[in-house]
C-alpha cells in the first residue's frame, strides 16, 4: 500500500466505516427479513381463518340421503349469498354433483377450484394456494376436504378469498421495511464514518506531526552537517588553522545541538508526552535570568518589569523566552548596525520589541511553524514559543511598531502583577 502512514491511516478510516456499515446492514437485513416473513405468515393465517369460517359453515350443511349428497340447507343459508364465495366439489371422485355459491365475490375459474378440491381429497388435509384470478387478481384459495358416511373422503369445500387488499398491506410495508433499512444503513454509514474519524484523528495527527518532525529536522540540520563537515576538512588540510577551526566548530555543534533540542522539545508538545510541571513562577525574575544569561554580544538589550507571578511550568518559559530573545538579537537589526532590543514583563505578558526590518504581515500567519522574517529568519525557535504558550492556555502575538521593528507579545493567563516598574539596561 502506498502512500504516507497518515494517508494509509484515513484509508483505514474508509474501511472501517465500510466494515461498521456492513455489519450494522447485514443485521438490519436479518430483522427486515424477519419482519416481512412475520407479516407475511400473519396475512396468510387470517386469509386461512376466513377460509376456514367458510368451510366450517358449509360442511355443517352437508347430509347424507343414502349415499347421495344433499346440499338444500345450503341454499336456504345466507352464507350462499355473502362472501368469501364457495363451492362444493368432488374433485376426481364424481361421488355428487358440485355446488356453487349464489354470489361471484372474485374472478376464478371452477377448473381452478376443483384442482384445489382434487389435491385437498388426495393428500386428506387442507389444501391452500395464492391463485390468480381471471381478472388478474391475486386470490386465496382453500379447500377443505369431507367425507361420506363410511368414512370416505369424496369431497371438499373451496373458499375463495380476495387476498389483493392483504397483499398490498404486505407490499406497503415491505416498502416501508427497505426506506426505513435503507435510511439506517446511510445513518449508520455516516455515524460510523464520523465515529472512526474521531477514533483515529488522534493517530493521524501524531503521524502527520511525526513526518514534519522528520522533514523539519532534515531540512534543518543538513545546511549544519554539511558546514560541520566542511571544516573538519579544512582542519585536516590547514593544521595551523585548527584552533580557530575549533572554536567555529564548537559554535557549530552548539548550533546544531540547540536546534535538536527545539525539535525535541516540539515533538514532546505536539505528542502530549511533555507533562506541564506547573509552579508559581516570578515571571520578571525569569526574564532577567534569562536576559543576563544570553550572549547578546554588542547588542543592547533593555529590560523592563513589574513583579508579576503567573502559574507555569518555568522550564519551557525559560525555553520560550530565551528563543524570543535569540530571534531578536539575530534578526532585529538592520545590516551594519548592532540589535537594539526592548523587552517589558508585566500582567502576565513579556513583549519583546526590536529595531530590525519588521514582519512580512503576507506570511506570518501562513508560515508560522516555519517562521520567516525579511531578515530571513528560519527555525523552530518562534513555534516553540507559540506551542509553549498554548500549553499553558495563553497566546503569542505577533505585529510591526509604527516606528519600525518587530514585536512579540507572549501571554501567560491569570497573571497577578504590582505596581512597581523596574528597567534595567543590559549591554554585552
Amino acid at each position: 500500500m502506498k502512500g504516507s502512514a497518515a494517508a494509509r491511516l484515513r484509508r483505514l478510516r474508509w474501511l472501517l466505516t465500510a466494515l461498521f456499515t456492513a455489519i450494522n446492514a447485514v443485521g438490519l437485513v436479518v430483522l427486515a427479513w424477519l419482519l416481512v416473513r412475520d407479516n407475511a405468515e400473519q396475512g396468510h393465517e387470517r386469509l386461512d381463518a376466513e377460509v376456514h369460517r367458510v368451510t366450517s359453515t358449509v360442511k355443517r350443511l352437508l347430509q347424507y340421503d343414502g349415499t347421495t349428497l344433499d346440499t338444500s340447507l345450503i341454499d336456504d343459508d345466507e352464507i350462499d349469498t355473502q362472501c368469501p364465495q364457495f363451492a362444493v366439489l368432488p374433485g376426481d371422485t364424481g361421488a355428487f354433483e358440485g355446488h356453487v355459491s349464489a354470489r361471484a365475490c372474485v374472478e376464478v375459474d371452477l377448473d381452478v377450484l376443483n384442482g384445489a378440491a382434487r389435491e385437498a381429497v388426495l393428500t386428506q388435509s387442507f389444501f391452500r394456494a395464492a391463485v390468480r384470478g381471471s381478472d388478474g387478481g391475486l386470490v386465496w384459495v382453500g379447500a377443505d376436504p369431507f367425507r361420506n358416511d363410511r368414512g370416505q373422503y369424496i369431497g371438499a369445500v373451496v373458499a375463495a378469498v380476495d387476498a389483493d387488499p392483504t397483499q398490498a398491506e404486505h407490499d406497503r410495508l415491505v416498502l416501508l421495511v427497505v426506506g426505513g433499512c435503507t435510511l439506517l444503513v446511510a445513518a449508520v454509514a455516516l455515524g460510523g464514518h464520523l465515529l472512526s474519524g474521531r477514533a483515529i484523528r488522534p493517530a493521524v495527527a501524531a503521524l502527520e506531526q511525526q513526518e514534519l518532525l522528520l522533514a523539519e529536522t532534515a531540512h534543518d540540520l543538513r545546511s549544519p552537517v554539511a558546514a560541520l563537515r566542511a571544516l573538519a576538512e579544512t582542519a585536516q588540510r590547514n593544521p595551523a588553522e585548527r584552533e580557530e577551526l575549533l572554536t567555529r566548530t564548537v559554535n557549530l555543534a552548539a548550533r546544531m545541538g540547540g536546534i535538536i533540542d527545539d525539535l525535541l522539545t516540539r515533538a514532546r508538545l505536539a505528542a502530549g508526552v511533555e507533562q506541564l510541571r506547573a509552579t508559581a513562577v516570578r515571571l520578571d525574575e525569569l526574564v532577567t535570568a534569562v536576559v543576563a544569561e544570553a550572549a547578546a554580544g554588542s547588542a543592547t538589550v533593555t529590560v523592563t518589569t513589574a513583579p508579576t507571578t503567573v502559574t507555569a511550568d518555568a522550564a519551557l518559559v525559560q525555553r520560550a523566552v530565551g528563543n524570543l530573545l535569540d530571534n531578536a538579537l539575530k534578526y532585529g537589526r538592520h545590516p551594519g548596525s548592532d540589535a537594539v532590543v526592548h523587552i517589558t514583563v508585566a500582567g502576565g505578558r513579556v513583549i519583546v520589541a526590536d529595531h530590525g526590518p519588521g514582519i512580512d504581515p503576507e506570511v506570518v500567519e501562513e508560515r508560522f511553524d516555519r517562521f520567516s522574517t525579511t531578515g530571513g529568519s528560519s527555525g523552530l525557535g518562534l513555534a516553540i514559543v507559540r506551542w509553549v504558550a498554548q500549553a499553558h492556555g495563553g497566546s503569542l502575538r505577533v505585529y510591526n511598531a509604527e516606528a519600525g521593528g518587530a514585536i512579540f507579545e507572549l501571554v501567560f493567563p491569570e497573571a497577578t502583577s504590582d505596581r512597581a516598574v523596574v528597567e534595567k539596561p543590559v549591554r554585552k
